[in-house]
């Protein structure tokens, strides 16, 4: 359970109750995909019970999943049955089909593929700490993300959510860890970095169980190779790796954590054992980040001529933006 995360930061305002999620969740279940329908994407219940609730409390914490079914319809399959039924126009009535009809007969040949087609699952973890007001998702691609943040804002009155700000950026800080030789207090570094040339040349370089406290990296980042990931351990409880957008990967509890939970097993163990040290994890790492850059969702921190952030939901996605145009203080200069 949470092999990757990306981290949220709710509506300080927001107040529901488990109850409110749950009839949220409720009005868009999952349900597998119909004959002709490409992909379908909704709440199940995170205990695997039939029938079972779709919103879950352990010890506080909320947990709930979502599933997501599409068909896979191989492009080539798709190709070769249009060029079947074009071959067949131009057969019977002596002409190849232009760029419209084209388009009709693909639609065509999609609809006729689509109920053969074999279909593909996965499942996203979803964890609301009412608490702490964070809001985490199990997963690295931020476009399954937004899907998952889309729904929850649209199901539940006055639900707002911006992702995790911090102080100093990521990469700014993962950076200085390396040039110093230095991990933060809590932390420590492991054998696994990502380096990545901010000019043209777009350069990589990648260590992989290979010891970081050497010359050869700190050499790296002075020449101007970014960190744009780094293998860490925190607490000597929870490995794992640290994106230069603030994503956490690859989590993996050590045998510490693992010794001390036992043979006992079941999703009410997983589920404390995950949002046990993870709740412990993210707040230690805002702080070896400088903090957060916003003090409470939608209103950034004490910085001269900031201006109050937005979080709305608009088409497929979360966007975050300022609320309005900030004011030019010297139209008459230009930047450059």
């Amino acid at each position: 359970m949470f092999k990757n995360m990306i981290v949220y930061r709710m509506a300080a305002q927001w107040a529901g109750s488990l109850e409110q999620v749950e009839e949220a969740l409720q009005k868009t279940p999952f349900m597998p995909c119909g004959a002709t329908q490409e992909k379908s994407a909704g709440w199940v219940p995170p205990r695997g019970e039939a029938h079972g609730l779709l919103a879950e409390s352990v010890g506080g914490q909320w947990i709930l999943r979502f599933m997501s079914e599409s068909k896979m319809l191989p492009a080539s399959v798709l190709n070769r049955k249009v060029q079947e039924k074009a071959d067949a126009i131009e057969k019977e009535f002596g002409r190849k089909p232009g760029k419209k009809e084209k388009r009709d007969l693909k639609d065509e040949a999609k609809l006729d593929l689509l109920p053969m087609a074999f279909t593909k699952q996965s499942s996203m973890w979803v964890w609301i700490d009412p608490q702490a007001k964070l809001l985490v998702l199990d997963t690295g691609a931020q476009g399954k993300a937004d899907e998952v943040v889309t729904l929850l804002v649209e199901g539940l009155k006055g639900f707002g959510v911006a992702l995790l700000d911090t102080q100093t950026s990521a990469q700014a800080a993962m950076a200085h860890w390396l040039l110093t030789q230095e991990a933060p207090a809590g932390f420590s570094i492991d054998r696994e970095c990502e380096l990545k040339a901010a000019d043209e040349s777009k350069a990589v370089v990648r260590y992989a169980r290979h010891p970081l406290d050497i010359d050869e990296v700190k050499q790296h980042v002075e020449h101007g190779k970014l960190p744009a990931k780094l293998a860490m351990t925190w607490d000597d409880r929870v490995s794992f790796v640290l994106a230069d957008s603030l994503q956490i990967k690859k989590i993996a509890f050590t045998d510490t954590v693992l010794d001390q939970a036992g043979d006992e097993g079941g999703f009410d163990t997983d589920v404390a054992i995950a949002t046990g040290e993870l709740s412990k994890l993210i707040p230690d790492l805002i702080e070896a980040l400088g903090g957060e850059g916003r003090t409470e969702l939608g209103q950034p921190a004490a910085q001269p001529g900031a201006e109050t952030l937005a979080v709305r939901v608009a088409g497929k996605g979360v966007v975050t933006g300022p609320a309005s145009a900030p004011q030019d203080s010297n139209p008459d200069e230009a930047p450059f």
